[in-house]
């Protein structure tokens, strides 16, 4: 690809222009990068038990799968296309803030959540990207989250960009583990991904996905390994597209919010606002412990 977006990424400001440099890397320069990447970062959130103990009291990821799966990225595209001051991205961020507002959930989750939005796609595409991201789109990443964070009320935002990365690590590093839920979550996700193939390839895709967790992630699952053949293919493959993409020509469109464009969202074929978007309310016999107001009995 040429040169053009990360020329004028360069001559943008990371703190100041942190919107404008998150939309165009994630729109224009890395959209399936940060798909794939923002798909396997929501994965590693159910390797922390109380996130999955209530994703699985709410039933969504067992029944209604995709359409959980499409609102999360829907409403995050949202946000970086339009903005999140903007009369669009206000109405996104106001369906996340009441589909969490109805759950007692920790700060601590919600910041990690949040961290693995900021640092997991910066990896992936350290690694199988066709560029190295550039410092600003680092910084930016983690500035226009920080900014969606204050917006969601989630308190604590470690100060830098550094000092967010080592918050996540060590958050990981005391809260990973394996747990029923997590296998029940992450054996939904899995079978997600796969639904996305022919039949007959889903197996080798289940392997293939599970080739890219880190032994962390595999042992908090409770997955076997992938083989090492497959997770050495899986690997060149991914370096062989980022091989075929570096010389096309730059993108002129993004490609954030294109109805019918992706089969990515199958839930919304054509098109959606943010008000379309979320969850239901809590399912009848929920653990009212889980929930953030109790409904007195009768």
């Amino acid at each position: 690809m040429s040169g053009y977006w990360l020329r004028r990424i360069e001559r943008l400001d990371p703190v100041r222009d942190h919107q404008e440099i998150y939309r165009i890397s994630i729109g224009f320069e890395f959209p399936w990068d940060y798909q794939r990447a923002l798909e396997f970062a929501l994965f590693r959130t159910y390797c922390v038990p109380s996130i999955s103990q209530l994703l699985a009291a709410t039933g969504e990821f067992e029944h209604r799968p995709q359409r959980r799966y499409d609102d999360t990225a829907l409403l995050m595209a949202e946000l970086a296309e339009h903005g999140y001051d903007s009369p669009r991205g206000r109405a996104a961020l106001g369906v996340v803030n009441r589909m969490h507002g109805r759950y007692r959930i920790s700060n601590d989750d919600m910041l990690y959540v949040l961290s693995t939005f900021v640092y997991d796609p910066i990896d992936w595409i350290d690694r199988w990207g066709w560029r190295r991201l550039h410092e600003n789109e680092r910084l930016a990443a983690y500035h226009y989250f920080r900014e969606v964070g204050r917006r969601m009320g989630i308190k604590d935002i470690p100060g830098g960009f550094a000092e967010f990365r080592r918050w996540k690590l060590d958050y990981e590093l005391r809260h990973f583990r394996y747990s029923a839920d997590n296998h029940r979550i992450g054996t939904y996700t899995l079978d997600l991904f796969c639904s996305w193939f022919p039949s007959p390839l889903r197996p080798l895709v289940s392997a293939g996905a599970r080739s890219l967790l880190d032994p962390l992630m595999l042992e908090a699952f409770g997955f076997r390994p992938a083989p090492r053949w497959l997770g050495k293919a899986v690997r060149g493959a991914l370096r062989a597209r980022a091989i075929a993409v570096r010389p096309l020509p730059r993108r002129r469109r993004s490609k954030l919010l294109r109805p019918g464009a992706t089969r990515s969202y199958p839930t919304y074929p054509v098109g959606q606002t943010p008000e379309d978007l979320g969850a239901p309310p809590p399912p009848s016999g929920i653990d009212p412990a889980l929930l953030k107001r109790r409904t007195p009995t009768a």
